[in-house]
This record gives structure tokens, C-alpha cells and sequence, in this order.
């Protein structure tokens, strides 16, 4: 077993622990130390992929090594991720895509390969619950962990154990992922962002007011930049200014998002690390580079996007009972429709069974620049899927699209089209 040494650090290469910052490591010289005074008592830990979807086009593609990457839609779509090296031109995630494109010309634009991402999700998944069962996903590449007690199981602190699996990611998966260490999950997932890529960043308790003290509010999640705006015109820029006032007085300024706040401000969050967290939807959408109205064309897409919900629900293990189309109109208004599906289903066909009807229901030839297609009313995924929309092929089909999704996984969307994927639109 690895004991907490006197020296409050280890070097993360190797993980000999007993290390000092201004040294190289005394096992194998690495520079690469990292340290804390509270580095050995701290068992909360969020990691996070870094630049995700690209690192996963980068791994599989080694010419895009020193290239920007942007995994994203067409001209009138929007950045999904995009590589560090796209980011030094301005680029970032959710922006739309012709502002990118003007900001980095010369960038590699690939579509999300969403199987090939879930089957990377699923395997780090995989590895974060081999060392705690405590896991909460927050995404396809981020979640939560809950080392407490841990120790005697992995023979190390949590610490060190966060620093093996940072290690088994990259050398197993190929791609890099930050991790945050603190006391709670708002500040491990501050921690994470620190130092990326690559990054090993630690929050105390002893520190942690005065840290925050010197952040931007908008570094507190839910506080976005309309919210920014309206503190900054009430004279409010940065937590410190916060901890500064009362609860009561933020509460009643700013509702409970004041009250949120005030706890917050201190570094105060008593939620604990949950595997079952409450994923309230998964949906996909696609912003078309020209106004369509040709409902069979509309038909072809809202399948891709019903695969593509399809592999995202079977990577996060769930199972949904209502789907959800969403169009927008060119005249931008958004026009949703709901159905529910009886029993929880994950499927690609069920989706689109469901939201095929609706689509036809609002086409009436109109014209659409967006489309969206998601399950809703989540569940956790049954061994048994009843036959609702198939009745006795229900299981036929899962069967065939599990196959589809592991060659997809392998060798990439493009491995394996539907017909209607391959027809010609005009």
C-alpha cells in the first residue's frame, strides 16, 4: 500500500508519492510533480475529457495531428468540440458554425460520429467504476467520483488512484482528460478546468473561500453571460463581492438563484456524488445549410438523428417512454410535438416510428431550417424491452442495431447505412 508520505506530493508519471515541487522525482526524474497540503485527505474527483470528439477524430486519423479540428454540422450548424489548436483562433463550443469558419479558414470540419464516441464514453465509464462504484456521468465524457474509503481497496490514496486512471485513459483509449480533486463536486469540477489538457488540479478546504474569492461570477455553473451582464450593471464581478453580502439580501435580489449563490460564493455544497442522477432527456438536432421543405427529405435526416439519440441513450444505459420532434420553422418559430411510447425503449426504429407520423403531421409543405428528435421521461435500461411498436420483432430488431452500433464503433458511422441514408436527395 501506498502511505500518505510527509511530503504532500507525487509525481505523475510514475505515482511515487513522497515528492516536493521544486524537485524532479527521486524515482524516475520526471518533473512532472504535483502537490497539495491537503492532496492526501481530499476523495472527490471529477473528470473530464479533453476536446473529446476531436481527440477521439485526432486519435483515429493521425494527419490531423497538428491541424484545427472542429467536429460540428454544416455552414448553419454549430461547433459540437473542436481541438486546443482550433481554440487559439477563437474558436469554442456552441458557436455557430460560418463564425468559426471565419475565424479559423483553414480548419478540418468532420460530422459527429456519435457510436464511435459512445463506445470511447462507455470504455472510460467503464474504468472510473472499476475504482469506485460512486460514479455520476454528466456527459458522454465527464463525471463525478467518490473515492472515500477507497484507499485500502486500490493500496493508494485517492489521489494517486485518480492519477492511475488519468494514465489508463490515455494509454488505453488514446485520448487525455483532466481531473479535478476537492472536498465537494462544485469545486472538483472547477479543479478539472484549471489545467487542460492533461491537467491534475486540486481545490482544499483550507483555501477554498479565498480561491473563489478571486473568480469571475461566471464561474459558478448557472450563471451565463446575460446573468453576468445584469451583476456587472449592479456592480457585482467577482465572488468575493458575494461572500461579501448576506443570503437573505441575494435572495431577495436575485430569487433562489441569489440564495444558490450565497452558498455557493463559500465553496458550500453538500450533494453527494449519485450514480442514479436524474438525466431528464437526450436529443439531437441539425441545422440544415439551406431552408428544406421536401418531406421525404426531412424523413432522411430524422432518422440519422433518430440513430444518433439511439447510440447516446444505449451508451448512458437509458431507456425513454416519450419522443420528442422539434422543427424550426425559417421564419424561426419552434414547433414541438410529443408521443408516448408505452414501454421505455431505447431503440433508433422506435424513435423514429414514433416521430415519423408528427414530422408528416407538420410538414404540410412548410419550409425548415432545423430539426430534432429526442426521448424523454428516462428510465434505467431493463434487460426486458416489451414489444409495443414491434410486437414480436422488438427483440429482432435491438439485435440488429446493437450489431450495427458495434461495427459503427469500429470502423465508423460511414461502416454501415440504412437505405434511406444512401438515397439521393435533390
Amino acid at each position: 500500500m501506498i502511505k500518505s508520505p510527509n511530503q504532500n506530493g507525487f509525481c505523475l508519471d510514475c505515482l511515487a508519492a513522497g515528492q516536493h515541487a521544486a524537485q524532479h522525482c527521486t524515482a524516475c526524474g520526471a518533473s512532472r510533480i504535483t502537490t497539495h497540503p491537503e492532496i492526501f485527505e481530499l476523495a472527490i474527483g471529477h473528470l473530464d475529457c479533453d476536446a473529446f470528439y476531436a481527440a477521439i477524430e485526432k486519435r483515429d486519423d493521425p494527419s490531423l495531428a497538428d491541424k484545427p479540428v472542429i467536429v460540428g454540422g454544416g455552414v448553419r450548424g454549430v461547433v459540437s468540440t473542436c481541438c486546443y489548436i482550433a481554440r487559439t483562433y477563437g474558436v469554442k463550443s456552441a458557436m455557430p458554425m460560418f463564425k468559426a469558419l471565419d475565424a479559423c479558414p483553414n480548419a478540418v470540419v468532420i460530422k459527429p460520429n456519435m457510436a464511435k464516441y459512445a463506445e470511447a464514453g462507455r470504455a472510460v465509464r467503464k474504468m472510473m467504476l472499476a475504482i469506485t462504484p460512486l460514479v455520476e456521468p454528466l456527459s458522454i465524457d465527464e463525471a463525478f467520483m467518490d473515492l472515500t474509503g477507497t484507499t485500502r481497496v486500490h493500496g493508494a490514496p485517492p489521489a494517486i488512484t485518480l492519477a492511475r486512471l488519468q494514465q489508463q485513459v490515455a494509454d488505453e483509449l488514446g485520448v487525455t482528460a483532466s481531473i479535478g480533486l476537492s472536498h465537494n463536486k462544485f469545486l472538483a469540477k472547477i479543479a478539472s478546468d484549471l489545467d487542460k489538457p492533461s491537467g491534475f488540479s486540486i481545490i482544499g478546504k483550507a483555501e477554498t473561500k479565498e480561491f473563489l474569492a478571486r473568480q469571475s461570477i461566471s464561474l459558478i455553473w448557472g450563471v451565463g453571460k446575460a446573468m453576468t451582464e445584469k451583476f456587472e450593471k449592479d456592480g457585482l464581478r467577482t465572488v468575493g463581492q458575494l461572500q461579501q453580502m448576506d443570503a437573505s439580501t441575494l435572495g431577495k435580489r436575485y430569487g433562489e438563484l441569489g440564495l444558490r449563490l450565497a452558498r455557493l460564493s463559500r465553496g458550500d455544497d453538500v450533494r453527494r456524488v449519485k450514480p442514479d442522477r436524474d438525466t431528464k432527456s437526450v436529443s439531437s438536432e441539425t441545422t440544415f445549410n439551406s431552408d428544406i421543405k421536401d418531406p421525404q427529405w426531412l424523413e432522411d435526416l430524422l432518422w440519422e438523428l433518430c440513430e444518433k439519440v439511439s447510440a447516446r441513450m444505449k451508451a448512458s444505459g437509458f431507456e425513454g417512454r416519450v419522443v420528442t420532434l422539434k422543427l424550426k420553422t425559417a421564419g424561426f418559430k419552434t414547433i414541438t410535438r410529443r408521443r408516448t411510447v408505452g414501454q421505455p425503449t431505447n431503440l433508433a426504429r422506435a424513435a423514429f416510428a414514433a416521430a415519423k407520423p408528427m414530422l408528416h403531421e407538420a410538414a404540410e409543405g412548410k419550409a425548415y431550417r432545423l430539426i430534432g428528435v429526442g426521448y424523454s421521461d428516462l428510465a434505467t435500461e431493463s434487460d426486458e424491452r416489451p414489444g409495443d411498436l414491434f410486437g414480436d420483432d422488438n427483440e429482432k430488431i435491438a439485435a440488429q442495431e446493437k450489431a450495427i452500433d458495434a461495427i459503427r464503433g469500429k470502423f465508423g458511422r460511414d461502416a454501415v447505412k440504412a437505405g434511406r441514408s444512401l438515397r439521393r436527395r435533390k
